[in-house]
């Protein structure tokens, strides 16, 4: 009977890919469970962001910064887990640019618009920070989106048809789910951009975990 022997460098490995599959669920908890309670919030047409507004802002602020930082750690557990190859090369920059990009959208907080918090105009200026925002998120979603296409055609010469067609789709929709919100309109898009969010978290959360169970360069 053989024993398979976890090593330190592999207990890291498997520590930095925790980080990655908490990362995710970690972030849609914390954002729902303000969503429902803030007043004034309504989930049908304001973003998430907009939660970093008000008095209690500065839980989304480190929601997002913290997560942030939790998918940058499973970027890096990804580069110590991946076989040699494009994916390897590629996946753990793009993923760690959507984390970076995650910190860059707390540290940049977006303006309040559509009437929240409560008393807001529906439509106000864009602040230099609310520009910010919409920068390092924008460049963030962008690294994920192609992330998925690279993570995807690893899984597809790997032989796992069912991942890689999750990765592409979850590109695909989180593609799309941007687009509407990147559009300024409220409304459809924005349910349309939070089912793209809770896509792309439980794609992130199954790459990270796949990486857990598999973490000495099998993929």
């Amino acid at each position: 009977m053989t024993t398979l022997t976890c090593t330190p460098a592999m207990r890291i490995t498997k520590s930095l890919l925790g980080y990655g599959v908490l990362a995710g669920p970690v972030y849609v908890v914390v954002s729902l469970a303000q969503a429902l309670t803030r007043p004034g919030f309504d989930l049908s047409r304001h973003p998430w962001s907009l939660l970093a507004n008000g008095h209690l802002g500065w839980i989304q602020i480190a929601n997002l910064a913290v997560t942030g930082a939790m998918v940058i750690a499973g970027a890096v557990g990804l580069r110590r887990a991946l076989a040699p190859g494009r994916a390897r090369a590629w996946a753990p920059v793009l993923i760690g640019g959507y984390g970076a990009g995650m910190v860059g959208a707390a540290v940049f907080r977006a303006d309040p618009v559509a009437g929240f918090p409560v008393g807001t105009p529906e439509t106000t200026a864009v602040s230099w920070h609310g520009m910010l925002h919409f920068v390092s998120g924008g460049v963030g979603f962008l690294c994920l989106i192609v992330a998925c296409f690279v993570v995807g055609s690893r899984f597809y010469r790997a032989g796992d048809r069912g991942l890689a067609w999750f990765s592409r789709v979850t590109g695909v929709v989180f593609l799309a789910g941007f687009a509407g919100i990147a559009s300024g309109s409220h409304g459809p898009t924005t349910p349309a951009f939070v089912a793209a969010v809770l896509t792309v978290s439980a794609w992130l959360t199954t790459v990270c975990l796949f990486a857990y169970r598999n973490p000495s360069g099998t993929l």
